[in-house]
């Protein structure tokens, strides 16, 4: 085998179907789009539209609210992943393990508003934590493991 001779398998790559290119062609003529009506030209949105009488989406009531622009976005970790950086070397047991640590390690990729520790897996390496969350079942995990949990202070603002 050469360089020059390498291939791709036969039928590994269909090319499209290219349509509006004559009746030869078998998507010629209407193109695939019927024949008239509003459907059948370019540049028509009426996702939604029944025909006049009043759209779905328009006839249910609105119901909750979204909490997006002020949400916290949280970077999740596991116990059980920290347990098994620690066993593989990439996390040291003296060290106090924050954000910034977990993102260096690897575990997360981006600390956005902060880490959430949760109890999913087993520690069983007495740890110390700064986190911007934790569950008290994760907390109370690393506690019966001999360490600790900081959950820190989020910079809220003060109520008026």
């Amino acid at each position: 085998m050469k360089l020059n001779e390498i291939r791709e398998n036969q039928g590994a790559r269909k090319k499209r179907m290219r349509i509006g290119r004559g009746i030869g062609s078998g998507k010629g003529k209407t193109g695939g789009r019927g024949v008239k009506g509003q459907k059948s030209r370019t540049g028509v949105s009426i996702r939604g539209f029944e025909g006049g009488q009043m759209p779905l989406h328009r006839r249910l009531p609105k119901r909750g609210f979204s909490n997006a622009p002020f949400a916290k976005d949280y970077a999740v970790i596991n116990v059980g992943a920290v347990q098994k950086a620690v066993e593989d070397g990439r996390l040291g047991i003296a060290e106090v393990i924050t954000a910034e640590v977990l993102v260096n390690a690897g575990l997360v990729r981006q600390a956005r508003d902060g880490v959430r520790l949760l109890n999913k897996g087993e520690i069983t390496t007495a740890l110390t934590f700064e986190v911007a969350g934790a569950s008290a079942t994760a907390v109370a995990a690393v506690e019966k493991a001999g360490g600790k949990v900081t959950v820190l202070a989020t910079a809220e603002t003060p109520a008026e």
